[in-house]
């Protein structure tokens, strides 16, 4: 197959990358902007891959994706390419709305006018592929059982991830107005190698490495869902690849904790593996501090996995404590390249 993938010098999309040339062996186009959160590093590894072609392109222009995705011909698009970071949309939302709502419908521009000039069989086999967040769907109570399912109703809390529900709610209109093959995915907060240095995880690591102080959030209580990018990519291709058109699929890891308390898993990791890095200090741990809560911090997420579970057989294969202690040993070897 030709898979087009937008963002696939992100950290989801290189992953995504490295998996289908590496695993199934299709032939991969990559679109991406090259920003400061893209990583060409992470895919080093294939960039002498003859099945791999990369554009350095930006999905806002629609005239130069309509003519790029007409030449390239692709059987599926996956659209990763985002603006993804909380508080930088806090800080200046634009860049969000552009990047995910206008680059998003750009995208479905330019795949609707290639799914028009194909014949019925190739139609059959197209897919537009959107990747999206669980952000769309707010936040839950701490002390709540709820978990987001597909049918959540979406309340996002931040310009990041209201830009995203928009892009989801585009995406859902293409398909019922033009009738354009599409498909969604939801994922919780993800974590592996190569991811950029700003996010949560590679934060604590770094800043321990480096003897600097850990910053937490507020209390530190807000709770999360993560995700394994590795868990999170062979899901993607199985909803790709046999989810139902229309559809959108919920992807999460079963992993929910509290920030203070991954801080503190990452910590006893570095105090088993890293201990050169100490400074001085008896644990990592000193480190911690707690500075002001970003504004609309949201509260808890937690994935219903059921559906994509039971309907195309996938269900994450790293717990919490493997993923983080891998991660961690990653980042060891690998010192600042995420």
């Amino acid at each position: 197959m030709k898979v087009l993938v937008t963002g696939g010098a992100g950290f989801i999309g290189s992953a995504l990358i490295r998996k289908l040339l590496g695993e199934y062996s299709h032939e991969v186009i990559n679109i991406d902007k090259i920003t400061y959160a893209s990583n060409p590093e992470a895919l080093a590894e294939i960039s002498g891959n003859a099945d791999y072609h990369f554009y350095k392109e930006d999905i806002c222009n629609q005239r130069k994706m309509t003519k790029l995705v007409s030449e390239i011909k692709p059987n599926v698009i996956m659209h990763l390419a985002a603006e993804s970071h909380v508080d930088n949309s806090i800080d200046d939302p634009k860049i969000f709305l552009e990047t995910n709502i206008l680059g998003t419908f750009s995208m479905l521009q330019a795949a609707l006018h290639y799914y028009k000039e194909l014949d019925y069989d190739a139609q059959q086999q197209f897919r537009f592929h959107h990747i999206s967040t669980d952000e769309v769907y707010g936040d839950l109570e701490f002390e709540s059982n709820e978990l987001f399912h597909e049918r959540t109703p979406y309340n996002p809390s931040s310009p990041y991830s209201a830009s995203k529900a928009a892009s989801d709610h585009l995406v859902r209109s293409w398909k019922r107005t033009f009738n354009l093959p599409t498909i969604i995915t939801n994922c919780s907060n993800n974590y592996g190698p190569f991811q950029n240095k700003e996010k949560f995880i590679p934060t604590i690591v770094n800043n321990a490495l480096a003897g600097k102080k850990i910053p937490v959030y507020g209390n530190g209580k807000q709770i999360r869902d993560w995700l394994h990018v590795d868990d999170h990519v062979q899901a993607l291709w199985e909803v790709v690849s046999n989810g139902k058109i229309g559809e959108t699929y919920n992807i999460g890891g079963n992993s929910e904790i509290q920030n203070i308390e991954l801080v503190k898993l990452i910590c006893r990791c570095l105090d088993q593996h890293a201990s050169q890095y100490k400074h001085g200090s008896s644990s990592f741990e000193e480190l911690i501090y707690y500075v002001t809560d970003r504004p609309g911090h949201d509260k808890r997420y937690a994935i219903d996995n059921s559906k994509i579970k039971s309907e195309l057989g996938w269900s994450p294969k790293y717990n919490l404590k493997q993923g983080i202690e891998n991660t961690v040993l990653w980042y060891l070897n690998n010192k600042l390249k995420g």
